[in-house]
């Protein structure tokens, strides 16, 4: 079949699936998995074996990008004690146990062949998550999952390196530990170096296509040098897209950011259905060559079996540990409490005045930004159910497959090892992610947030009002540029909070319209200047939730997209 007719074939196919799972109820990447096993069925269709630099080098780097440069930094913070317990501890705890397993009950390989399987199979997989988000389960469990798949495949990735090194020689656990410990904190340092730089040159750039195209490189422009280090690319690339993140809103235009959003999603989505899609085109090779090697399937299934009854169990035993450690970080902030006080009393006093506005402001930040986080981890508890959904919600994809594929060329029952991988990321995806939303129903964990969103975004929506009356109550005062407005330019701006695509508001036929229509835009321009401002410092104080932040954002940027209209 000629590969143009199969790529469009495949689109074809993933576009499909977007559209029908959700009328009959299956998840997009489970029906991709299957239509990947039927396509490969089809005569004509060739052997499809991609080499696994291209997944773990081509796709993963750009699909890591665009989660985590939509990843709020203020909600992966709050939770970074999970995120990290999830993506590093329970990623190498799983791998020494079934490097004992192996061991133990698997004739033919040894403890370090056991841990490379180990670390194949325990990360999470990103692309996976994207069952997670359509159960309706709370926005904190999804961040929680979101982001340990973002870093427990840099995780598992540099244990794998230590695992299949030691398989030739002698490697000590201080060795595999200080090689962890460096390839992490390498990476993070080139993603923030990247990260940073790229907001900084993407800022003085004033052509939205030329600003997308540069964002398509950052990721690979992360993944390289850190590689090259010796260090995770994964992880260089997940900081890099925390930092855009972060500091977009503040420098980068608002037609750059939503090109540049429109152009990602669509990019991911592809990316998201073609692994899926190539998952099932591959499982006809895979078989056939574990077939052609005299594989056994009773012992490939036994050995899939324990695999992935160690993840569950290992992952379930640590859960229970989290969700103790988080109740007793509870009952700690409540300590807190005194000191707040202290605070608050020392900032109304007298003494407060002998410090500087900068110093007075960080603290008055700060002081808000712990009261939300009380606030948000007494609201936002991660229950007995919601511990019960983070297990479950474990399921592994593309990374393990590709990890598999890495394996040297001569390594000990390699082809075992690599369908023992697939067995396990599919059978994860049919099993958990079949049954995850019933499991969601049953547990009665659906969040239903539309009284919370009603309320943040009716504040969220006063406050912006209360900047634009602000600014235009200082410009009716003292003019712009010197210069006094007519009346009906600032009633026009502070009325019109999202403006109209119209200017009959101006006149018409008189002289004065071009000049009220460029002071319209020039004071309309500063007060969405000032609003967005005002949701940069509200995001850093923690008092709202992203999703209603952005969704605020995301109209004040409508509002600055429209006064290009008008220049």
């Amino acid at each position: 079949m000629d590969l143009t007719i199969l790529g469009v074939l495949a689109l074809t196919v993933i576009v499909a699936a977007s559209v029908l799972a959700p009328k009959v109820g299956v998840a997009a990447p489970l029906v991709l998995v299957g239509a990947g096993v039927l396509l490969a069925l089809v005569p004509g269709v060739p052997r499809i074996e991609p080499e696994p630099e291209l997944i773990l080098a081509g796709v993963l780097p750009p699909l890591l990008y665009a989660a985590s440069v939509n990843m709020p930094a203020m909600d992966f913070r709050r939770d970074l004690k999970s995120i990290g317990w999830l993506s590093i501890v329970v990623v190498v705890s799983s791998a020494l146990a079934i490097g004992w397993v192996v061991e133990t009950f698997v004739p033919g390989l040894g403890f370090a062949e056991g841990v490379a399987l180990g670390a194949i199979v325990s990360p999470t997989d990103a692309v996976a998550t994207s069952i997670v988000k359509r159960t309706g389960v709370a926005p904190r469990l999804v961040t929680v999952l979101e982001g340990e798949s973002m870093i427990n495949d840099a995780s598992a990735l540099v244990l794998l390196r230590s695992a299949v090194a030691a398989t030739g020689v002698s490697v000590s656990v201080l060795d595999v530990s200080v090689d962890f410990v460096v390839a992490i904190a390498v990476a993070a340092v080139v993603g923030l170096v990247v990260g940073a730089a790229s907001v900084a040159v993407r800022a003085r750039l004033h052509d939205a296509t030329v600003n997308t195209a540069i964002s398509f490189a950052v990721p690979f422009i992360a993944y390289a040098p850190a590689e090259h280090l010796g260090a995770s690319g994964l992880v260089a690339v997940v900081t890099t897209g925390l930092v855009t993140g972060y500091w977009g809103p503040s420098v980068l235009r608002a037609q750059d950011r939503l090109a540049e959003a429109v152009n990602w999603r669509t990019v991911a989505f592809l990316l998201e259905g073609g692994v899926f899609l190539l998952m099932g085109l591959e499982l006809g090779p895979l078989l056939d060559d574990f077939r052609s090697e005299d594989g056994d399937f009773g012992r490939l299934a036994v050995l899939s079996a324990l695999c992935l009854g160690i993840l569950l169990a290992v992952r379930g035993l640590y859960v229970v540990a989290l969700l103790w450690s988080l109740l007793q970080d509870r009952k700690d902030m409540h300590r807190w409490e005194p000191r707040m006080n202290r605070v608050r009393d020392y900032l109304a006093s007298d003494e407060s005045n002998d410090l500087s506005d900068r110093r007075l402001q960080r603290i008055h930040l700060m002081v808000a930004r712990r009261e939300a986080d009380m606030r948000f981890y007494e609201e936002e508890r991660l229950d007995r159910r919601a511990g019960v959904i983070l297990v479950w919600a474990g399921m592994r994809g593309s990374v393990t497959l590709a990890a598999a594929q890495t394996l040297p060329t001569g390594f000990e029952q390699r082809e075992l090892l690599i369908l023992v991988a697939f067995t396990v990321a599919v059978t994860s995806l049919l099993v958990q992610g079949g049954t995850l939303a019933w499991v969601v129903r049953r547990l009665e964990v659906e969040s239903d947030r539309r009284e919370i969103d009603r309320q943040q975004l009716a504040a969220l929506s006063q406050m912006l009002a209360d900047v634009a009356a602000s600014r235009c109550a200082e410009v009716a005062d003292d003019g712009l540029d010197g210069r006094v407005l007519e009346p009906v330019v600032l009633d026009q701006v502070q009325d019109d909070s999202h403006p109209e695509r119209t200017t009959r508001w101006a006149g018409e036929g008189d002289d004065g319209v071009a000049q009220r229509l460029r002071d319209y835009v020039e004071l309309r321009r500063a007060v969405l200047a000032d609003q967005r401002d005002a949701l940069i410092d509200a995001r850093s104080s923690g008092r709202f939730d992203s999703e209603n932040l952005n969704r605020m954002l995301r109209r004040v940027d409508a509002g600055d997209m429209a006064m290009d209209r008008l220049d």
